[in-house]
């Protein structure tokens, strides 16, 4: 359960970092791949503190979250009680297999920079399939696997390591504040898409926005580099 830890110790460090205002073009890619929301049933899986799960209820969405972390779905509790958007929070783990099943099916699953974090990437895929209907949407955000990384900024894999060599580590760069805390489950492009296949999940569309002028400018060696990857998947059976 290293994953509860993680997350449960640097819970007020996330909330405040990642707040509702969503400007970054990652978060907004994401948002347009999961179009139209309104009046759809949406899960969001490592949903945190309900960032991306408020801003999709504010778009009419009738959302369910769940989240490891016990504490960030505390925050997110706290958030529906204080502002209430008719949000279902839920801490439990993903990743055993049809987990999230008796609270489906769902037409949309998304999961916003949160891969990386889940450990068992072949259960969470399963558990996202099992819930969604046919023709439903999986659309998720992550580091880009092939981005190198740039002074300051540590990379999608360690640098003393090669692009192929998958698995959990520890950033070191002084810019990759996030990423020093909780550490990072590197996989391959081919890994991520594979996985989805193996679920009934079919790539429709990828995206590599490019990261905020003022990040870029601050770290203009890596924003030479994709940082970013967006993809929308559909299941089979059905339409989108």
């Amino acid at each position: 359960m290293a994953g509860v830890a993680r997350y449960d110790e640097i819970a007020d460090f996330y909330a405040s970092g990642w707040t509702d205002t969503i400007n970054d073009p990652a978060s907004l890619r994401l948002l347009d791949f999961l179009e139209p929301v309104a009046e759809r049933r949406v899960l969001e899986i490592a949903c945190g503190h309900g960032r991306i799960s408020r801003e999709l209820a504010r778009r009419g969405a009738e959302v369910v979250g769940a989240d490891i972390s016990a504490a960030l779905i505390e925050k997110a509790k706290t958030a529906e009680r204080e502002s209430p958007l008719g949000i279902d929070y839920l801490h439990t783990d993903v990743t055993p297999r049809h987990s999230l099943q008796d609270f489906g099916p769902f037409d949309a699953v998304v999961c916003s920079f949160g891969l990386s974090d889940i450990d068992d990437l072949e259960g969470a895929v399963a558990t996202t399939a099992s819930a969604l209907r046919p023709g439903g949407v999986f659309a998720c955000s992550i580091l880009h696997p092939c981005f190198p990384g740039g002074q300051g900024v540590s990379g999608s894999w360690p640098p003393d390591a090669p692009y192929h060599s998958e698995g959990w580590w520890r950033a070191d760069g002084e810019l990759s504040s996030l990423r020093r805390q909780v550490g990072a489950n590197h996989r391959t492009l081919s890994t991520y898409i594979n996985t989805f296949r193996r679920h009934d999940l079919w790539v429709s569309e990828l995206a590599e926005p490019e990261p905020a002028s003022e990040w870029a400018v601050k770290r203009p060696v890596a924003a030479r580099h994709p940082v970013f990857l967006v993809m929308r998947c559909v299941k089979g059976g059905g339409h989108a």
